[in-house]
């Protein structure tokens, strides 16, 4: 059976597609700034994963009242004909989130940021040099190894001068496992978006993963008594729902179009942009340092070079 006619995101040009990738890494420093303060305010670091992926949930389910195209979309899985394992997108985000909770207290933020980004840049290598993303299978050449090296020392480089806390071998290797999962959530999510449509894949994203948060949330004492005395009333800590439909968003539409590789070195662009823009705004926030700086520009060039070589071979669509 034939697939039907969807919107192809590959037709995607390059610059918008790295484009769309840098506003999920925006959007994703943003969402993890107004997680972890909610979830400090209210006493429990888990809290603030479970309420921003209700708040996605309940985005998307408002979305599937509305969007015509999304539930086109969900209609046309079936005949997609897609193994079950593509399914699984939402339960990697999931498992990002929860890893990070448990790490993130024990090494420092800058020591899981570098152990994310080494998990996300040589796991984008893997999923694209097996052909799991929908841009097909990509070789493993010298510039897109050397990106993802340049990727991972652009990250070393902006924490450089930063605290980086007790470097537990166990807590950093989970933090690499949390990488790799971002980088199979994007090439799972864009199959799904690939068979059907972008709104589609957003939504069985959040099908998989709300579950699986709960289900963590539970076993980290998220839902423990007393919490809806300490709730915070400034309505920009509960934003992290919408920016993770942002965040699921932007991954699919650009990993269809330049791979999980570049997609994945993109959003740490964008995560650097974030973060800049955040010390600029909030006054508690440390400045830019030069570090940090130098790693951004860093972060683009490893964008560049992985660019370079051979371009995605596009699987032929099922009969």
């Amino acid at each position: 059976m034939r697939r039907p006619a969807l919107p192809d995101a590959s037709a995607l040009p390059t610059g918008v597609a790295l484009a769309v990738a840098s506003v999920g890494g925006v959007s994703s420093a943003v969402q993890s700034a107004a997680n972890a303060e909610l979830g400090e305010r209210v006493g429990n670091a888990s809290f603030g994963a479970v309420v921003s992926t209700l708040a996605g949930s309940a985005l998307i389910a408002a979305g599937l009242a509305a969007m015509p195209s999304m539930r086109r979309g969900l209609r046309a899985l079936p005949r997609a004909r897609l193994p079950w394992w593509t399914y699984l997108g939402g339960v990697c985000g999931a498992l990002f989130v929860t890893i990070a909770t448990y790490v993130v207290p024990a090494v420092g933020v800058a020591a899981f940021t570098i152990a994310q980004v080494t998990g996300g840049s040589f796991g984008g290598l893997a999923v694209d040099r097996a052909g799991l993303a929908p841009a097909g299978r990509l070789p493993l050449t010298a510039p897109r190894v050397g990106g993802a090296v340049l990727g991972v020392a652009a990250v070393v480089l902006a924490q450089v001068d930063r605290p980086i806390g007790d470097l537990a071998a166990g807590m950093l290797a989970l933090g690499i496992i949390g990488g790799v999962a971002v980088a199979l959530q994007g090439a799972l999510n864009g199959r799904v978006s690939a068979a059907t449509t972008n709104a589609a894949g957003t939504a069985v994203n959040f099908v998989t993963a709300t579950p699986t948060v709960l289900v963590a949330g539970a076993l980290l004492g998220a839902f423990g008594t007393g919490w809806s005395a300490r709730l915070p009333t400034e309505w920009y800590l509960y934003t992290g729902g919408l920016l993770s439909v942002v965040i699921v968003a932007c991954l699919l539409i650009s990993v269809r179009a330049i791979g999980v590789l570049r997609t994945g070195l993109s959003v740490v662009a964008g995560q650097l942009t974030g973060a800049l823009l955040l010390d600029a705004v909030i006054p508690t926030a440390p400045h830019a340092t030069p570090a940090v700086l130098a790693g951004a520009a860093l972060t683009v060039a490893a964008v560049a070079l992985a660019g370079r070589g051979a371009r995605p071979r596009t699987p032929a669509a099922r009969s």
